[in-house]
């Protein structure tokens, strides 16, 4: 695609450009292996001496169309779909991670995440700081060591909704030497493109926006190809030394920009095999073709329903970064003008116990283990996903134990205001 065509060109038509009388719509390339004439071209593809397909494990011609959508989309050098959102995030660190190695991660993340970080790849021998993002420059700097090998953050947490001053955790990570790896769910690159800000590589669960109908989990890394390995050869040698279990190729010197999701695709998805399938990468680019009409939808709908909720006296605080007023609304106008997300965070007068309550009685909005996608839901943090962390680790996480989290569909506003309405009387 041209890199003058919009997002919403992008979303409709980017990945897949068919030749003079194959499928207008990008096929499903449902099939494990693919056929070569002789042993020498196969042999060639082992060796990562010719690009081509093999086995669906490491690559599969639905699937990289799909991620090379996505790639254009943010803007970035290369990409690659995963199994899911975790899978990616796992992936982006152990791409670049290894025993005995440290990693300075925001500390408002995902629970999932969180957990995959601090206990998960704790017992890989990685270790993990997590801060308080909105913290002082100089504050956070303290928590670099000699071993830290990458920044995490998300634009927009989830569920907590802090808005990342990307500017400054990319200041951070140039001071260190160290990529700055964001997860870019909630805002999708329609609402916020972290490379324009200094990021230098995206992670997605593809399962929420991207998809955006409840249909496939999956996800994606996305390179800007814009950190520069070799300046950190000796930090990054996975990268910049010869990797024998490929006859000791170096994949900066082979593939350049693409040097950090080659590696991912041929050494981690060869070896852990997190692929997403090419049905669930169908579905996902069907989804992809209205995220930029959808997103709209459901940040209208959410500003709508944060300003009504605003407004009720029954109603102890709500929190949408794109609410005037909002801590994080100043943050929010100056990475993603156009809009933030669908998900509103709110407590209620009656704190944890009313929590429940009023979400029993939701008839519209369903209490369902997911967020984003094109029907209204609801989830209570503290009992649900956040469920095996303390109170005092629930707020280190800016998850409130009263926290509701709403997220707003793409529904009539006033059919759900309604709703709401109804369960809160």
């Amino acid at each position: 695609m041209s890199q003058n065509q919009s997002k919403g060109t992008v979303c409709v038509q980017g990945g897949w450009s068919p030749k003079n009388g194959e499928p207008r719509v990008l096929p499903i390339y449902q099939s494990t292996t693919f056929k070569y004439e002789t042993s020498e071209q196969m042999g060639r593809l082992f060796d990562l001496e010719e690009s081509g397909y093999f086995y669906t494990r490491l690559a599969n011609p639905t699937n990289d169309a799909v991620a090379a959508k996505i790639c254009a989309l943010e803007g970035g050098a290369a990409a690659m779909l995963t199994s899911s959102g975790q899978a990616a995030n796992m992936y982006a660190i152990l791409n670049i991670c290894s025993q005995g190695d440290h990693v300075v991660s925001a500390a408002t993340i995902y629970g999932g995440t969180s957990n995959l970080f601090t206990v998960t790849l704790k017992r890989f021998g990685i270790d993990f700081t997590l801060v308080d993002p909105d913290a002082p420059e100089e504050e956070l700097a303290k928590a670099f060591r000699p071993n830290t090998k990458a920044l995490f953050a998300e634009t927009i947490a989830n569920p907590a909704l802090v808005v990342l001053d990307i500017e400054k955790f990319a200041r951070l990570a140039e001071s260190h030497g160290v990529p700055l790896i964001v997860d870019n769910t909630f805002a999708t690159p329609i609402n916020c493109r972290p490379f324009e800000w200094g990021a230098h590589i995206v992670t997605h669960s593809t399962t929420k926006y991207m998809d955006g109908h409840a249909l496939t989990v999956g996800g994606c890394i996305v390179d800007s190809g814009n950190f520069d390995w070799n300046k950190y050869a000796d930090k990054y040698p996975g990268l910049t030394k010869p990797d024998e279990s490929y006859h000791g190729i170096v994949y900066t010197e082979k593939f350049g920009k693409g040097a950090y999701i080659n590696k991912a695709t041929a050494q981690l998805m060869r070896d852990m095999g997190s692929i997403q399938s090419p049905q669930n990468a169908f579905l996902l680019n069907i989804g992809l073709e209205t995220l930029h009409l959808r997103m709209a939808c459901h940040c209208e709908n959410a500003k709508k329903v944060a300003e009504y909720l605003n407004g009720r006296e029954d109603v102890d605080w709500v929190c949408y970064p794109g609410l005037e007023g909002d801590k994080y609304y100043d943050l929010a106008q100056k990475y993603m003008p156009g809009g933030t997300c669908g998900v509103i965070s709110f407590g209620l007068k009656g704190g944890r116990a009313a929590a429940g309550k009023f979400m029993d009685r939701l008839k519209l909005a369903a209490i369902v283990t997911h967020v984003a996608d094109a029907r209204t839901s609801v989830l209570h943090p503290a009992s649900h996903t956040h469920r095996q962390l303390s109170d005092e680790q629930l707020v280190e996480a800016g998850v409130n134990p009263a926290m509701i989290r709403l997220s707003v569909g793409i529904e009539a506003v006033e059919d759900i205001i309604a709703d709401l309405k109804q369960a809160l009387a």
